[in-house]
Parts: structure tokens; sequence; C-alpha cells
């Protein structure tokens, strides 16, 4: 993915070690966050929430600037997937962020200034191992005195995703959109290299989900995902929003 000449960076950061869990859900149940403007994606025909945790590494403000005990911080985040087609007749495929979670009040703030994204704050931990042979990464935050975790376990060597494979699906959204207050819509490049993924032999979520997601996600969630994966992650950049609806 390429810089365009009107692009401003906003923030550069590694992320690393990103647990997918994938599920299939009726279409409806996002119906009212799909930004204006947007449509729903699908992945052969199927309508998919995932569920995200990863490690934000070395984060730097405009690309330029490291913020003082915010560089490297966990996120989990519940996210589907939209397109649209941009005036220059640039077909975009996008995420929206359901919630995001991160250990950081800091940096909680800064996104919900900057994007109207609906991020929270919770305590959060991690564990990642890998010993060649197999790789497991999990992700915990703290309701009250509960954890809620998302976890993914995995085998053999990584390799880039086949064509048409929902691990390309899912890695290879390029642009990120958010629905204002006021009805608008804002929307922000995303750019990276290719990730590596392990398909994975072990996932799933244990924990409350209906009171950060509600009770029709934590449905979801509490099943199987549909499918899931670990992407070895890379540096990204994302460029400052605009409103485009």
């Amino acid at each position: 993915m390429t810089q365009t000449s009107n692009e401003r960076v906003f923030l550069w950061a590694e992320w690393r070690d990103l647990v997918m869990l994938n599920y299939e859900v009726d279409p409806g149940l996002l119906r009212d966050y799909v930004p204006r403007g947007t449509e729903l994606d699908s992945f052969r025909g199927g309508t998919l929430v995932s569920l995200v945790g990863f490690r934000f590494l070395r984060t730097k403000l405009f690309g330029v600037l490291p913020l003082p005990f915010h560089s490297n911080f966990d996120e989990v985040n519940l996210r589907f997937y939209v397109r649209r087609r941009a005036s220059d007749g640039d077909d975009r495929r996008g995420v929206v962020f359901i919630r995001e979670i991160v250990p950081k009040r800091a940096v909680a703030m800064l996104a919900r200034l900057a994007y109207g994204e609906n991020y929270s704050c919770y305590p959060m931990r991690h564990r990642v191992t890998s010993d060649g042979a197999s790789k497991s990464a999990e992700y915990e935050w703290r309701l009250h005195t509960s954890w809620a975790k998302l976890r993914a376990e995995a085998a053999g060597e990584p390799e880039l995703p086949t064509e048409g494979s929902i691990e390309q699906f899912i890695t290879e959204h390029y642009w990120g959109y958010s629905a204002q207050r006021d009805g608008g819509s804002v929307e922000y490049h995303v750019t990276h290299p290719r990730w590596r993924v392990w398909k994975s032999t072990r996932a799933g979520f244990e924990g409350d989900g209906a009171e950060i997601y509600g009770s029709a996600f934590a449905a979801a969630l509490q099943r199987p995902p549909d499918s899931a994966f670990i992407a070895d992650g890379s540096p990204v950049v994302v460029y400052a929003g605009r409103r485009f609806a």
C-alpha cells in the first residue's frame, strides 16, 4: 500500500502478535453500526465480525514524536468489514470498530478525539510464547474482579495468506471508517506490508462479553470461532482521518 499525495501521517507504530477470532453473524446485527457512505463487505457471502488482540509497540505521533509511558501497550477490538466506492472510482475495503479496549486513558482519549472511535480503558495483560514449532498468544482485560480473555494456539511455520483465503480477507482491509455523532463519516488510511499467519489449532474467547459488547455480540463470541489465526504483524502507518459523508 502506498501513500497518496495529500495524506498526512497521524501515527506510526508496530502491531505485533495479532490474535484474530472470526465469527459469521447475521448482517442485521451490524446494520446500526455501518457508517454512512459505506456498505457491509462479505466473505463468500458471509458477514463477519472479528475479535482481535495485539501489541502496540514503539508508537509515535505524526511518525516522529514518541509517547512517554504510552509507546507500548495492548489493544483488543471488536470489528467488522465494509467497503466504499470513492469518488475516484477506487473500491476501498475497510474496517469499522464496534469497541476498542486499551489500558492507557490518554490513548483512549486521543483516539476518541481524533477519529470518534469507541475506546474504553481497562487493566490489560498478555502472554505470547513461541518455540519454533508452535506459537500461542492471549490477551486479557479485567472487568471489576474477573478477567476476559481471547487466545489462540498454532503450530508450524507462518505463511503469507493464499489468494482468496479468509486470512487474506481479514488482514488486507487497508481503510478505517468511523460513524460520527452528527451522522457523518470519517475515513482514514492504514498501510502495512502483508502479514504472515499461523492457522490456529485451538482458539476462543472466555469471559463476560455482554457487559462490553451487549448480549447479541456476546452470544456470537461464546461459540467457537468460524476461523482463527495469529498474524506476525509489522510496522504500521495510520494517516489522518477526513470526513467524506
